[in-house]
C-alpha cells in the first residue's frame, strides 16, 4: 500500500470511530496520523524497511498506527478496519456530511431508524420518521431531507481548472461594484488544491449592501442560501457553494490570513502568537491582555512579521515542512507561472491532438513560450493513431523545414511520447529514438500488472540511453483512474542515478506527479519537467496548474529542466 491507500484507511477508522461514540481522543490520533502519512516526503514501506528508522519518529505517529501501518504495508488489509465496518457501516461518512446531521446525530439514526447511506436517510424524511426522535423535530427533518442532494452533489469537487474558471467569472462580476476596493479568493482554491469543495471570497468594501447585491446578481447563482450585514452564501453549479465575506480594510491581512488556511497551519501559527502573548483571529493581532488593541492585520505580510516569520506563500499553507519544530524555516523560493520557457509535451493532429503541428507551434509563440517538443503518441497507442516509425520520421522532417522557417528565437524539438510495451521494450526501435531530441516514455496499457512489473517496466525506460524522462508517472486521472501500483522510490533513485526527468503533468485532470511526489523527487535529486500534454492550441495554457502543483512541494525554478532558456536547454540536451 502507498501513503494515500494507508492515510484513506486511517481517515476511515477515525470517520467510524467518531460515528460509534468511541472517545476524541482516538479519533483525533486516526486524524493526525492520517495527515502525518499522506504528507509524507517518502513512503512509508521505505521506512519501515530501513531497521535503523521508526515510523514513530515522525510527529503524529504512535506506536499503534505503526503497527498498523506494517501490517497494510504487508497484507494490504487492516483487520481492525473489517472488524469496525461490520459494527458501523462505512456508508454512514457521507451522512455524517449532510447539514444538521453529524457523528452523534448520525449513529442515533442508524441505531433507532437503521439509516446507513443517503438513500435510507432520504426515505426516513419522506416516511416523516426523523421528526418523532428526540433531538430532531419537524424542521430538522425539513433541513435534512432538503440536503441530501446537495451532499451527493457536494461530494464531486470541482476540479482546479473548474474552480479557477468560475473564480475568473466572479471576479469580473464583481468588478463592477463602484465600491470595491480589494477582492481576493481563500481557502483551498487559494492554496492550489487539486479539486476545490467551495469557494471563499473576501472583499473590502465600505458599502457592504452594493457588494453583497452584486454579487446575488451573479450570472451563475442558483439560490441565496443565507445573507447577512457582512456575510452572504450562494449555491451556484446546482450545489457548489460561494461564501462572501465583506471586511475591514484594517483586518484584511487577517481574514485573508485565516480563511486561507489550512486548519492545520492556522493552529501553528496562532501557537506561535499565543507564545508571544498575542491572539490572532480572522479581525488581526491583538494583545492578549488588550484585546481591543489591534497591532497588526491590515496585510498578510503585516500578520508573518508580528509573529517572526516572512510571509508564507498560500501554497505552502499545508503544515507540512513551512515550521520547523516551532522555529518559522527559511521558505524556498517558489517557481512561478513567468518561469516557464518551454513545454515538452503536446499532440497533434497526427495522432490525437485537435490542432496542426503549425497552430501549436503558433499558440505557444503566442503564450511567449521560446520552445516546445511535439510529442504525439507512438503506434502502440492505436486508439489515437500512434506513430510507426515511418510516419514519425516524416513528422520529424516536417519539423526541420518548420525550425528551417523560424527567427532562431523559437524552437521545436524532434519528439515523440514512446510507450513502455507490457513486456518491458519500447514501442519504437533505439535506431528510430535514436534520431529525436527529446523522448518521453510512458505507459499507457497493462496497468493493472503487479507492482514489480509495472516498476521494472519504468526502471527499463529509464536505463533506455534515448530516453530523457517519464511522462506521467503514476498514471492516475484524478477522479475516474487510480494511480497504477508502482515503487516510486526505485523509480526515484534510478532517475537520479541515470540523469533523466520525470513529468508533472499539468493537465488538471492528472498532475501527476503530485505535490506529496514532487517533494520526494526534490529529495531524490530529481529534476522535474512540468509539461501540458496539450491536445489542442488553448490547454498549452494548463501549465499554471503545474506550477501550483509544483510550488505546493517547495519546487523552485532550478528544480525544473524547461526553466532553462532556449540556449541552455540546447546545451543540456548535447550534454545528454
Amino acid at each position: 500500500m502507498n501513503n494515500s491507500q494507508i492515510a484513506d484507511v486511517f481517515e476511515e477508522m477515525a470517520d467510524l470511530l467518531e460515528i460509534g461514540g468511541e472517545n476524541a481522543f482516538r479519533v483525533r490520533a486516526y486524524r493526525n496520523g492520517a495527515k502525518a502519512i499522506r504528507d509524507l516526503a517518502e513512503e512509508v514501506a521505505d521506512i519501515l524497511a530501513d531497521p535503523k528508522r521508526k515510523l514513530t519518529d515522525i510527529d503524529g505517529i504512535g506506536e499503534t498506527l505503526e503497527e498498523k501501518s506494517k501490517v497494510l504495508v504487508e497484507t494490504g488489509d487492516l483487520p481492525a478496519l473489517e472488524a469496525l465496518r461490520l459494527k458501523v457501516p462505512s456508508t454512514l461518512r457521507l451522512v455524517v456530511q449532510v447539514p444538521g446531521v453529524g457523528p452523534k446525530k448520525a449513529a442515533i439514526l442508524w441505531k433507532e431508524l437503521g439509516v446507513v447511506d443517503l438513500t435510507t436517510l432520504r426515505t426516513a424524511c419522506e416516511e416523516k420518521k426523523i421528526e418523532s426522535l428526540k433531538g430532531f423535530g419537524v424542521k430538522t427533518q425539513q433541513s435534512i431531507l432538503a440536503s441530501i442532494g446537495i451532499v451527493e452533489q457536494a461530494s464531486k469537487r470541482l476540479m482546479i481548472h473548474q474552480a479557477d474558471s468560475l473564480a475568473t467569472r466572479i471576479r469580473n462580476h464583481m468588478s463592477g461594484a463602484t465600491s470595491l476596493q480589494q477582492l481576493e479568493f481563500a481557502g483551498s482554491f487559494r492554496r492550489g488544491r487539486e479539486t476545490v469543495g467551495d469557494l471563499d471570497l473576501l472583499v473590502v468594501s465600505d458599502d457592504p449592501n452594493e457588494i453583497m447585491d452584486r454579487f446575488e446578481g451573479l450570472p451563475e447563482r442558483q439560490e441565496t442560501i443565507q445573507r447577512g450585514e457582512t456575510k452572504m452564501s450562494i449555491r451556484v453549479a446546482d450545489a457548489f457553494q460561494v461564501d462572501l465575506r465583506v471586511v475591514p480594510k484594517e483586518s484584511w491581512g487577517a481574514a485573508l490570513q485565516y480563511f486561507t488556511g489550512s486548519k492545520e497551519h492556522n493552529v501553528r501559527v496562532r501557537g506561535m502568537a499565543k507564545s508571544r502573548n498575542l491572539r490572532l483571529n480572522e479581525y488581526g493581532l491583538f494583545p492578549v491582555d488588550d484585546p481591543e488593541h489591534r497591532v497588526g492585520g491590515a496585510t498578510e505580510e503585516e500578520v508573518y512579521s508580528k509573529l517572526g516569520m516572512a510571509w508564507v506563500p498560500p501554497e505552502l499553507r499545508e503544515a507540512r515542512f513551512e515550521f520547523d519544530g516551532d522555529v518559522p524555516r527559511k521558505l524556498p523560493e517558489l517557481i512561478g507561472d513567468s518561469d516557464l520557457r518551454g513545454d515538452l509535451h503536446m499532440h497533434t493532429t497526427a495522432t490525437d491532438g485537435s490542432n496542426t503541428l503549425e497552430e501549436m507551434v503558433a499558440s505557444a509563440r503566442r503564450k511567449g513560450l521560446e520552445y516546445i517538443a511535439i510529442t504525439d503518441h507512438s503506434k502502440r497507442v492505436s486508439m489515437a493513431r500512434g506513430l510507426d516509425s515511418e510516419r514519425v520520421l516524416a513528422q520529424w522532417a516536417e519539423i526541420d523545414q518548420i525550425n528551417q522557417k523560424l527567427d532562431g528565437e523559437f524552437r521545436v524539438f524532434k519528439g515523440i511520447e514512446c510507450d513502455i510495451l507490457e513486456s518491458g521494450e519500447m514501442d519504437l526501435p533505439d535506431s528510430i529514438l535514436a534520431q529525436a531530441d527529446w523522448v518521453m516514455a510512458s505507459i499507457h496499457y497493462g496497468q493493472k500488472q503487479s507492482r514489480q512489473q509495472i516498476t521494472d517496466r519504468i526502471l527499463g525506460a529509464i536505463r533506455n540511453e534515448h530516453v530523457a524522462g517519464i511522462s506521467h508517472p503514476t498514471g492516475r486521472i484524478i477522479g475516474r483512474r487510480e494511480p497504477y501500483e508502482v515503487e516510486l522510490g526505485e523509480v526515484l533513485q534510478a532517475a537520479n542515478e541515470c540523469g533523466k526527468y520525470l513529468e508533472l503533468n499539468a493537465n488538471p485532470y492528472r498532475l501527476d506527479l503530485n505535490d506529496v511526489h514532487c517533494m520526494m523527487a526534490k529529495a531524490a535529486g530529481v529534476t522535474l519537467v512540468i509539461s501540458t500534454d496539450a491536445h489542442d492550441a488553448e490547454t498549452i495554457g494548463y501549465a499554471k496548474y503545474g506550477i501550483l502543483t509544483a510550488r505546493r512541494a517547495g519546487i523552485g525554478k532550478e528544480d525544473v529542466i524547461n526553466t532553462l532558456r532556449l540556449v541552455d536547454f540546447e546545451k543540456r540536451l548535447r550534454a545528454r
